[in-house]
């Protein structure tokens, strides 16, 4: 089967298109033909090196999430799923491939309205959108402020705030164009990467979730109300200052807080929950799917260059 390796950590030129043997499910896996693969930020850092300290190693199969239909069973995975259409995690890699194998728990039949191109665009990054807003004991009238908000978890967070009652759904964005089309899914205010804005903006925010991270997010503890809390959901421009902490201690008065979040440590039943939810939602019509483009699994070098250059507005989708 065809498959997408990390040759070479760094550019996206490093990713090449591959065979490698047709896998077969062990006990409580089934095989999925792959339809669709969601190409995730945390794919991009992966293949950039970035994340080599944790293991990652050449020849890394990446991508988190694939929709296609299951052709095979395992040993005590009931023969009824056989032939269903379904969205899987793959974990941190193996996706990007023309066939995975997948433990059943890590599995969701999808709704007839919903296509594997669709949920692929809102499994994952809707999960990380809801989980993070609880995290950051989101409640209703909160203003919210959204940074980073054009990528798939940022499109997904802006009509949950919104959703969920929000007093203000502010976010950081590149263009104009981009602002209005976040407008159309739920924000009510459209400010710069810098955080800067019209002049009704709000002055403060109860909840900044961030998925950008990198130098300049010591700025934004500046933009919290009293009791705020930012919580980083991502890191796609790269780790905070070593220091970012002191920035917190100098408002020592303010009671503000600072967390990261992660979906691996929310529980594969609750991520499923809200993942069946979305999925439902999605085919209702009554959340947004914002799929950038779709490419053919060769072209996942291209994907990965539009999403380095900061091109891409939702998901990109790669299809074998």
């Amino acid at each position: 089967m065809k498959a997408v390796t990390i040759r070479t950590y760094g550019g996206p030129e490093g990713l090449v298109l591959v065979d490698l043997p047709t896998p077969r499910p062990a006990e409580g896996e089934v095989l999925i033909t792959v339809e669709a693969v969601g190409v995730a930020g945390a794919d991009a850092l992966i293949r950039s090196g970035a994340l080599a300290a944790y293991g990652f190693e050449e020849g890394f199969v990446p991508g988190s999430e694939v929709a296609g239909r299951v052709t095979a069973a395992g040993k005590g995975v009931d023969a009824s799923w056989v032939g269903r259409r379904v969205w899987a995690f793959t974990g941190t890699g193996g996706g990007y491939v023309e066939q995975t194998c997948v433990p059943l728990e890590q599995v969701l039949p999808l709704p007839p309205e919903l296509s594997p191109v669709d949920s692929v665009t809102v499994g994952s990054s809707g999960a990380v959108a809801h989980f993070g807003l609880a995290h950051a004991h989101f409640a209703p009238g909160d203003a919210v402020l959204v940074r980073g908000a054009a990528g798939s978890i940022g499109v997904m967070a802006v009509q949950l705030a919104a959703r969920k009652g929000a007093s203000a759904v502010a976010v950081t964005t590149s263009s104009a164009e981009r602002g209005e089309r976040l407008r159309r899914l739920g924000a009510t205010h459209v400010l710069d990467r810098a955080g800067e804005g019209g002049p009704d903006a709000p002055a403060g925010y109860d909840v900044i979730l961030d998925i950008v991270a990198g130098d300049d997010l010591p700025s934004f503890f500046d933009r919290l109300n009293p009791n705020g809390r930012l919580v980083a959901v991502g890191a796609v421009g790269g780790q905070p200052p070593a220091d970012f902490g002191t920035t917190l201690m100098a408002q020592f008065q303010k009671s503000m807080s600072f967390a990261t979040f992660s979906a691996a440590t929310v529980s594969t039943a609750d991520l499923q929950a809200v993942r069946r939810d979305q999925f439902t939602a999605a085919a209702r019509g009554d959340l947004a799917v914002v799929v950038h483009e779709v490419l053919s699994l060769d072209q996942a070098a291209l994907a990965h260059r539009k999403m380095d250059a900061g091109e891409v507005f939702g998901r990109i989708v790669l299809t074998p």
